[in-house]
This record gives C-alpha cells, structure tokens and sequence, in this order.
C-alpha cells in the first residue's frame, strides 16, 4: 500500500477532478478494513454473518433475492453501498476482506476469518487489486478441495475440476512475497480526465 500510494502521487497532480470528485492526493490515503466499510456505510456487522445469507440479510435490513448466497449479497451490498462511498475526497484502501474472498492470499494471523488482501478505489474507480501469496501448500491444498466440492455442488454434471498440482508443487519454493495488479489504463482516465476506457488504450478499432 505504501509503495502504490507513492506511485500515484508520483503520477498524478496533487489534486485533481474527475467525474465530478475532487481528489486530494497530498492526504495520506484512507485504509479502510472490509468490516468497518460494512459497519460504516451499509450498517452491518459482516464477518459474523459470513456463510449465513439470511443473517447478513437481516443484519442488512434488505431482503435475500431466490438463490442468492452469502457471497452474492456480499457483492450486491459491497457495489451498491460500500464502493459508492469510498474514495472520494482521497484514494481509499479497502483492505481485510473475508477469507473466503481471497482463495490465493493469507489469512490475518491476528483474525483467520480475513486474508491480507486489498482493493484501491478512487473517484468511483477500482484501480488495484492486490494480496500477500499463500505459501503455505498444505493450505492452498485445502483450499482447492474446498472450492471442487462447492462447485461439484452447484454443478453436478461436471466432475473434471482439476488441482493445479504444478501451483502447490511450487509454493514451498516461494519468498514471503505479495502481488498488486493495478489498471494502468484506469491510471491514465483519472490523469487525463477521460471517460471511457476505450480513449486510452494503446490500441483501438
């Protein structure tokens, strides 16, 4: 986080506007944790309610949509009430998300429920997304077992879901390391004012 904050000072001015937000980027950027961005701007108590639907329904005062799963509110609530609300006068960190939503990274060892992992948001843009690697390969074992018998569940025709064996083979070869994919592109709209991404890329029809 520290290293891409100085990133975008480097490359944007101090303060700049776009789609009607003035950022100021000489703040220091806001780093948020996923369950005070739901206990401040959706009212919520969120890694209690993990896995449980209804009861992050209920903790939401919103009704659970047919088939809707934990995970899908998670999303809905996150989109319509927690992202509309960050970063707006500076660049927000959304950092901690819950485990379950971040398969590749490693869980707080001071609260296993989250996983080191954050997202950048700015002036209604997602611009990163980054995470610390999970290099522990009995874990990620784990993990990738979990994740087959949630999707044998939901589709039951298909039973080739295949273990990256080359991935686990390699993970107790790894440094402590961690990985950021920041849009340059999205980078380029918020310094240049453009609306749509198409008028940025390097090529174009």
């Amino acid at each position: 986080m520290d290293e891409t904050e100085a990133l975008l000072k480097a490359a944007l001015p101090p303060t700049l506007t776009y789609a009607n937000t003035t950022l100021d980027l000489s703040l220091p950027f806001e780093r948020l944790s996923m369950q005070e961005a739901f206990a401040h701007h959706a009212g919520v108590d969120l890694l209690p309610t993990e896995g449980d639907a209804q009861a992050l329904a209920k903790a939401a005062a919103c009704p659970l949509r047919a088939d809707e799963s934990w995970e899908d509110l998670f999303f809905r609530l996150l989109l319509e009430r927690v992202e509309p609300a960050i970063g707006r006068e500076r660049p927000t960190f959304l950092t901690h998300w819950p485990a379950s939503q971040a398969a590749l990274a490693r869980t707080d060892p001071h609260d296993p429920r989250v996983a080191l992992r954050f997202e950048l948001y700015a002036a209604g843009m997602e611009l990163a997304n980054a995470f610390e690697e999970l290099t522990d390969a009995t874990e990620q074992r784990t993990r990738f077992e979990q994740d087959r018998a949630r999707r044998n569940a939901l589709y039951p025709e298909r039973k080739d879901w295949p273990v990256d064996e080359n991935l686990l083979a390699a993970l107790p070869h790894m440094p402590p390391c961690s990985g950021i994919a920041l849009g340059f592109d999205r980078l380029v709209m918020l310094a240049c004012g453009a609306r749509r991404i198409q008028d940025v890329l390097w090529m174009g029809n």
